[in-house]
């Protein structure tokens, strides 16, 4: 017998904790709601963003990040669950329905849920250290969990990725609806959503492998003779709306096992969101084995980095619907 008023503690502290989760443009899509003991997760299509994410894609991979999130934090608050993905088929917008039983946490979840405090997206410029190959398998070896897997891009196929991502970035810059739609999300001061000024790096067109750029870039970034950084692929054999959510889990875990090793993250999506150019990804870097759903950049901080600003997030009130 569950105890729901425990049950409906956890959840309130485990719906904060998810809210941590890295979303597109930190628009953070979701919504909960608690019925009975089932929680509820829903995509919120307001918070689409039709000119940067048109599929939808990057929607449902967030809520899928929020999802993982949500079970690493039940996990340490005693309490082990189970998924059923688009449970509703008449409902595409319910992403997944949660059941739980009480149950201890295990050590790697509760190392899991310390990283969600310290996770947060560094777009500046990494150092010269080296990611180690060890370090490269523990964080691939989360992605099969998931039904996913994840890439590591050697040096003689990144330039399928580098292509890619100058490709995205030179359509976005003549793209009204695009830059409308960025000057909206990022730039901002005092939101408890969006991408803020502080949070962004100004853009490095120089870079072999483009970041997206983002509106009134206020972060200051160490200019260091040497960039290590590592990328892997997240992809999965099939492209579908499972497929995206899934993918998300497997981001989550994937960063947040970066981050448990200390490494800096960001997620990388600009290209994905082009079908011509997520084709060519798939098989120039993947041998048309699997659909590419995000690129991730991983590396050490560069020497004398500043500590990143916390980036804001909605409060719990904001996304729980009341049943």
């Amino acid at each position: 017998m569950i105890d729901r008023s425990a049950l409906a503690q956890a959840f309130e502290t485990a719906v904060g904790m998810a809210a941590r989760a890295p979303s597109i443009h930190n628009t953070q899509p979701w919504r909960w709601r608690l019925d009975d003991d089932v929680i509820n997760l829903f995509a919120d299509p307001e918070r689409h963003l039709p000119a940067a994410d048109p599929d939808s894609r990057g929607l449902v991979m967030s809520c899928g990040a929020a999802l993982h999130h949500l079970r690493v934090a039940l996990a340490v608050l005693g309490w082990r669950s189970r998924v059923r993905y688009l449970p509703d088929a008449a409902d595409p917008n319910h992403l997944a329905a949660v059941t739980v039983t009480p149950h201890p946490p295990e050590q790697g979840e509760i190392e899991l849920a310390a990283a969600i405090v310290h996770r947060q997206s560094d777009r500046r410029r990494f150092g010269p250290r080296l990611v180690t190959q060890s370090h490269l398998r523990r964080m691939s070896a989360v992605a099969p969990h998931f039904g996913a897997a994840a890439r590591q891009v050697p040096a003689s196929l990144r330039g399928a990725l580098a292509q890619a991502s100058h490709r995205a970035a030179d359509r976005h810059a003549l793209d009204p609806r695009y830059q409308l739609e960025m000057a909206r999300w990022s730039g901002r001061h005092g939101s408890p959503d969006g991408v803020p000024a502080a949070s962004a790096p100004p853009a490095r067109t120089a870079d072999e492998i483009m970041l997206r750029t983002f509106a009134s870039p206020e972060l200051s970034d160490i200019d260091t003779e040497a960039d290590s950084s590592e990328w892997l692929v997240i992809c999965t054999p099939a492209d579908d709306r499972r497929a995206h959510l899934r993918a998300g889990e497997a981001a989550s875990a994937l960063l947040l096992t970066a981050s448990s090793l200390t490494l800096s993250s960001c997620l990388q999506s600009e290209p994905l969101a082009m079908p011509d150019l997520a084709a060519a990804i798939r098989t120039e870097v993947l041998q048309d084995a699997a659909y590419p759903q995000a690129m991730v950049r991983v590396g050490w901080a560069a020497a004398g980095a500043a500590p990143l600003p916390l980036t804001p997030r909605r409060p719990a009130d904001d996304v729980i619907d009341v049943s």
